[in-house]
């Protein structure tokens, strides 16, 4: 099982467990800031840093897949040779904190967001809620993950996944009859900040207004 960082644990019985993912030849201390922000407003809430389980053939940081000689014909098999381990760690967490698949929130960044991404495709149900921050889909989805709901958020200034690979892949679940929404950030480039927070926030309190686009 890949090593993770308990953010925040409840002391009374959790209401909900997020998930988060961080990219590649990154760490899982990356994104704590990013689960500790989220705690203040999510106190019943399991909240996990999860580590990628190989390290990165970058020399630094950890990775699901290689992205060494990636492309666009190759990643889908790499994506489906890591899926089994991160299904697996999904599983663990679900069974360590007794919280049901409905009420689990998945949270990827950059390679992070396309395991999250196509783990909802692979296995429907897994979770509640995807976030894909700085994503895309490894392939065209052939199915909706329905009942999962799929938030996409992407800088406009992303130089290392281009924002029109979110417009493309909110497209196409839209199109399979998805529940996605696609928020864009103006001056955003590969990063996480404030507004990312907020928009992720959203769609977890109450008063969520999820839409399809």
């Amino acid at each position: 099982m890949t090593e993770a960082i308990v953010v925040h644990s409840p002391s009374t019985p959790p209401d909900r467990l997020v998930l988060m993912f961080h990219g590649v030849g990154a760490h899982p201390e990356d994104l704590v800031p990013l689960g500790q922000a989220l705690a203040l407003s999510l106190p019943g809430a399991w909240i996990v840093s999860v580590r990628s389980p190989h390290p990165c053939g970058m020399g630094v940081g950890w990775e699901w897949f290689s992205v060494a000689g990636v492309t666009e014909a190759n990643r889908p098999d790499r994506v489906l040779q890591a899926m089994p381990e991160f299904l697996e760690t999904v599983a663990h967490w679900l069974q360590q904190t007794h919280v049901a698949a409905p009420d689990t929130v998945l949270i990827g960044f950059s390679q992070g967001a396309i395991m999250a991404l196509e783990a909802s495709l692979a296995q429907p149900g897994l979770a509640g809620r995807v976030f894909a921050l700085a994503g895309r889909l490894a392939a065209t989805p052939q199915h909706s993950p329905t009942p999962t709901a799929i938030h996409l958020m992407h800088g406009n200034l992303d130089p290392v996944m281009p924002v029109q690979l979110a417009i493309s892949a909110c497209e196409q679940l839209h199109n399979l009859g998805a529940t996605v929404t696609l928020q864009r950030f103006d001056g955003l480039a590969h990063h996480i900040d404030g507004r990312v927070l907020m928009a992720i926030l959203e769609h977890l309190l109450p008063g969520d207004r999820t839409s399809t686009p």
